[in-house]
């Protein structure tokens, strides 16, 4: 696809995300717009935010879950950059009209210390370059009108992120069993959902190998510092109402947030 042609995808996207009213899906308008060229569109959004006063501090990796696959209509992940103005402070409120069709999710995140690079990254580097672990609440929010997204449509919109909250209870991830961690979501203290880390791609740490080699193949390496979201450990929730949110990891810790109507 042409420059110019990517540059409209990917103005029609920021557009929709600042105005907070859905579009049609890219590859409905576009429909050449394959995966490739729409992390294109996506690279094109973040050099934008950046040069405009924002930083990219990671990456995230989506639809890690056969769950979340299903919920969505996938057959395989998503990605994306994890901008400094998507992150929200833990225990304050969100609007939940800054929002389009918002879902809720509950994961690890990972802070790095060392350089990841791919192709061929194991589960042993990825292990090696982990500084420490957070629980991390993300919140879904896609531009594409009724979540009608195919692959290419996600990755355009930057791996339909919204927000991520992270946690204030860091551990080193060799005090933790993340192959088997129940995760619970909860909402005005009201359990909704729970699931386990087993279920990002067996443990998240296979997730980030996964992820780094995956976006090796557009020269993309993580850097010291950078937050890595690995994916949900369980289906995403509705974020519809007012109210308490809430997520925990037993034996490790707990993140939340309220919202407002």
């Amino acid at each position: 696809m042409s420059t110019t042609t990517l540059e409209d995808i990917a103005g029609t996207l920021r557009t929709a995300r600042l105005q907070g009213e859905p579009i049609a899906a890219p590859t409905k308008t576009w429909p050449d717009l394959d995966a490739d060229a729409a992390f294109e569109v996506q690279e094109i959004n973040v050099k934008h935010a950046v040069a405009n006063g924002d930083r990219l501090v990671g990456y995230k990796l989506g639809n890690i879950a056969k769950v979340m696959q299903d919920a969505f209509g996938l057959d395989q992940p998503d990605y994306g950059h994890l901008l400094s103005s998507v992150f929200a402070y833990e225990g304050t409120t969100l609007e939940r009209d800054k929002f389009i069709e918002p879902f809720v999710e509950l994961e690890p995140a990972f802070v790095l210390r060392k350089h990841l690079r791919g192709p061929n990254t194991t589960i042993a580097d990825v292990i090696d370059a982990i500084e420490f672990a957070l629980p991390a609440i993300e919140i879904i929010d896609s531009r594409v009108k009724d979540w009608a997204i195919g692959l290419p449509d996600t990755l355009a919109d930057n791996g339909s992120t919204g927000a991520v909250i992270l946690g204030g209870t860091p551990r080193r991830i060799t005090d933790l069993n993340l192959r088997d961690t129940r995760g619970v979501l909860r909402f005005n203290d009201r359990e909704v959902i729970a699931g386990t880390t087993r279920n990002i791609l067996g443990n998240p740490f296979a997730a980030v190998a996964w992820l780094v080699n995956r976006l090796s193949e557009y020269g993309v390496g993580f850097e010291p510092g950078h937050v890595i979201l690995p994916g949900s450990c369980l289906k995403a929730v509705p974020m519809r109402e007012a109210g308490r949110w809430s997520g925990t990891f037993e034996g490790w810790g707990t993140v939340e947030f309220d919202v407002t109507a």
